[in-house]
């Protein structure tokens, strides 16, 4: 994986992979960015992206959704994905993706993306409102606790997953106080860098299970919803792994971190108590939750949703 820090330093990633024409994957307001482009796609998400036969890559700007969007157009091309993130979501390390419709709800999904570059520019997330700022680095914190502990997890990537931690819990709060402060959301997306290439390296757990089936089903932002998962998901991880989840705890307080957003609970987003039980029963299934060193069961995780409740 090619890894950048400078937006100016975009199209000399684009020609280290070989590559000179790529269709533009990017919401309205990141369009008018001076970036390469053959062509450009504007709805993000989107389930119905066209390539047009010219482009020989995808260029995706913006979050989770438009980088998702490109790796799902990558994944029935075969085109390479260079990502420019302007949130901490971590999507641009895996080639795994969801694909949602316009409305933001789930799809499908899959694998077989072909992420080749990642250029980080900080600029980028300065006027990133306090919700989405918190949001996607509680993502990113999840991708941190969870690499710990999972099954896929190695020496390796517990590296990348503490040293991330630290970063995101120290620069997140510094963040929230003083939004414009470059150098802290540059630290902020460092630790979101970590965060992502250690999902790479081991994967995810309980708490993006738990998440995915909730913005899966209502169309809720991921980031908020792995704020509201992570803490109880720790709590349920602490009993099969205490040594990873306590070497988390020492460098992270993943539920004063979360507070930050004010996200407040499930029953705040709109999600219907007599529901619970029918997202349990989606969550069971996710590949987070048979990552786990002992898999929940529907039941547990019903359990853990009426906390958030």
């Amino acid at each position: 994986m090619i890894v950048r820090w400078s937006l100016g330093e975009l199209p000399a990633a684009l020609a280290e992979l070989g590559v000179e024409r790529p269709l533009l994957v990017a919401s309205e307001r990141w369009t008018g960015l001076d970036v390469p482009r053959v062509a450009q796609w504007s709805e993000v998400p989107s389930d119905r992206i066209e390539v047009p036969l010219e482009a020989d890559s995808l260029l995706a700007v913006g979050g989770g959704s438009a980088i998702d969007t490109a790796k799902f157009a990558s994944s029935t091309t075969g085109l390479p994905v260079v990502s420019v993130p302007t949130t901490y979501s971590g999507a641009e390390w895996t080639a795994g993706f969801g694909v949602r419709s316009p409305d933001r709800r789930m799809v499908g999904g899959g694998g077989g993306a072909k992420p080749a570059g990642i250029v980080y520019e900080v600029e980028l997330t300065l006027d990133l409102p306090r919700a989405e700022t918190v949001g996607t680095a509680m993502n990113a914190l999840a991708h941190c606790a969870e690499a710990l502990y999972v099954r896929g997890r190695n020496d390796v990537a517990d590296g990348h997953a503490l040293e991330g931690a630290r970063l995101i819990a120290s620069a997140l709060p510094q963040v929230v106080d003083a939004p414009d402060d470059a150098e802290a959301r540059a630290q902020l997306l460092r630790g979101a860098a970590s965060a992502g290439e250690a999902l790479a390296l081991a994967g995810l757990g309980l708490a993006h299970a738990i998440a995915q089936a909730l913005g899966g089903r209502y169309g809720l932002p991921h980031g908020a919803m792995n704020a509201l998962s992570l803490p109880p998901a720790l709590r349920f991880a602490e009993a099969q792994a205490p040594e990873a989840v306590g070497s988390f705890r020492r460098v992270a307080d993943a539920e004063s971190l979360a507070a930050l957003g004010g996200f407040g609970r499930l029953r705040d987003f709109g999600v219907p108590a007599a529901e619970l039980r029918e997202v349990a029963a989606a969550a069971v299934g996710r590949s987070g939750n048979a990552n786990m060193p002992r898999p929940a069961t529907s039941g547990e995780i019903e359990q853990l949703l009426r906390s958030m409740w």
